[in-house]
């Protein structure tokens, strides 16, 4: 969605756009701190829209979070007073977890007592509003899933095959012009380092590479590693998560399969 990060971000190019209406590609600027919820929000307007207009959205993505957030809503929690959320934020990650093992034991029994970003929120949430993260989670709101006919099909490519092609893709990337979309962002004064296109794949290990921490390979291998383990993520995702009855490309009919293959473009 960062208009900063076409290459590194594996946006369809310009001419694959050309083909066919995209949506929600490219329209936030690097210098906006963009969320899942925010997101979710657009593109239930979106789709929403599409159907209104008698035409048929494709939702394409790997993220699980966004893709739950969209279909089951999110939960409304108010925004955390800034002080607290300063003061929590501040703590060591073991007195963070101290104190949410009293402040919401419930909480502190399901997270890793290491986990710094989850301890965090949930200790803030619970500071700030007064009532557990899971109180406010089981209010989710804004979701669309029952509100669309929805038709999924999962695609689960073979481990091995995934991870040449994310080499061969990766350095297709650097040798395309990712490394000038890093070089261009460094640049700009108004995106901070705590930014999260700041932290895309891809992007800390070339700014590395630029400031001459590590070399051009190193700068490879270590993307493509954080690639692997980001497509591990998705695969665990979408093996245990989604419900029964969504459909699994490798687990179609022949026949069905080659229809979905030769649809006209």
């Amino acid at each position: 969605m960062y208009r900063d990060l076409r290459v590194i971000s594996a946006r369809p190019t310009s001419a694959d756009e050309a083909r066919a209406e995209h949506r929600l590609y490219g329209h936030i600027d690097g210098a906006t701190h963009w969320s899942a919820a925010q997101w979710a929000a657009e593109a239930r307007e979106q789709i929403m829209a599409i159907i209104a207009e008698g035409r048929l959205p494709i939702l394409t993505g790997g993220t699980g979070l966004y893709m739950r957030t969209l279909l089951e809503g999110i939960a409304p929690v108010p925004p955390i007073d800034p002080s607290i959320r300063e003061a929590v934020r501040a703590l060591p990650v073991a007195k963070a977890y101290a104190e949410l093992t009293v402040a919401d034991p419930g909480a502190a029994q399901r997270l890793a007592p290491a986990d710094t970003t989850r301890v965090a929120r949930a200790l803030e949430v619970v500071r700030s509003t007064g009532r557990p993260l899971a109180a406010w989670q089981a209010e989710r709101v804004g979701g669309i899933g029952d509100q669309v006919d929805l038709a999924p099909l999962i695609v689960l490519p073979d481990r091995a095959d995934l991870n040449e092609r994310i080499d061969q893709r990766l350095n297709q990337m650097f040798a395309s012009g990712a490394i000038m979309e890093v070089e261009a962002l460094l640049t700009r004064n108004d995106v901070d380092e705590a930014a999260p296109v700041r932290r895309a794949i891809g992007v800390p290990e070339i700014a590395a590479m630029l400031a001459g921490d590590i070399d051009r390979e190193t700068a490879l291998t270590r993307a493509a590693l954080a690639t692997r383990r980001y497509a591990k993520r998705q695969y665990t995702w979408f093996r245990h998560q989604p419900p029964p009855h969504w459909r699994r490309v490798d687990q179609l009919p022949a026949a069905e399969l080659e229809y979905y293959f030769n649809l006209p473009s």
